[in-house]
């Protein structure tokens, strides 16, 4: 049970896990569900962060504070987010120009403008975090964000004949699917209250929305589109608690 977590954690953070050897596609497919445990290892360490780094100047701490939460994932999902911001722009609404343009390392002036503005609004949004205390927001929006990725894989199609995204849609179970989306839920009601339905509601209205975009874009969704998600929601989720 610990090698699929090991595979969650080797792939959505830069955090230390064991060097696995004989991987089976079972263990990728499993390893989904435990992404929103990681999810919470990554709030837990950001909660932890703003004991640790503790200033006079709630600017300068938040900063710090989003440096080490980009540190941690290591901008995998920034990544995504840049990638599909040229790609939607420079497809042209082309399919495979869209797609290609995904695969090409380079970041264009839209990407860039995007990115600066993700990292502007999680920036205000920890400042304010830290002002007011609200460190629910900062452990649930790695969590719920986190927790829709399964829920992608399981209703729409991976675009890509091949790679990581083509085993994850494959393997898939119904059971792990409802546990996994329940004990986020729990999870949100617990820290939140009942308040936390509305959170879970604005969250999976940003699923439907990319998932629609991407659907109608590329008929599926690629790890990029995966990444994006990640990011759009855990700035709705921060904003959402935050003007709640």
């Amino acid at each position: 049970m610990f090698r699929p977590f090991f595979l969650a954690l080797q792939f959505l953070t830069r955090l230390p896990a064991p060097n696995l050897t004989d991987i089976s596609e079972r263990e990728i497919g499993l390893s989904q569900f435990y992404y929103p445990l990681i999810g919470l290892v990554i709030g837990l360490l950001l909660f932890l962060s703003t004991n640790i780094i503790s200033l006079s100047s709630s600017s300068l701490e938040a900063a710090l504070i989003l440096s080490f939460w980009v540190l941690i994932t290591g901008a995998l999902h920034i990544d995504g987010l840049a990638d599909c911001a040229d790609a939607w722009v420079g497809g042209y609404g082309d399919k495979d120009k869209t797609l290609a343009i995904m695969k090409d390392p380079q970041s264009g002036p839209v990407a860039i403008t995007l990115v600066i503005c993700l990292l502007l609004i999680k920036y205000a949004a920890l400042e304010a975090i830290i002002t007011n205390d609200q460190w629910p927001a900062l452990i649930l929006a790695p969590v719920i964000a986190r927790g829709l990725l399964p829920l992608l894989f399981h209703t729409t199609p991976y675009v890509r004949a091949n790679g990581l995204g083509a085993l994850l849609s494959q393997n898939q179970s119904l059971a792990f699917l409802i546990t996994t989306l329940l004990l986020s839920s729990l999870l949100a009601i617990y820290l939140l209250g009942l308040s936390a339905l509305i959170v879970l509601m604005v969250s999976i209205l940003v699923l439907v929305l990319v998932r629609t975009i991407s659907l109608k874009r590329l008929k599926g969704f690629t790890g990029d589109v995966a990444g994006a998600l990640v990011e759009l929601t855990e700035i709705t989720v921060l904003v959402t608690i935050l003007s709640l």
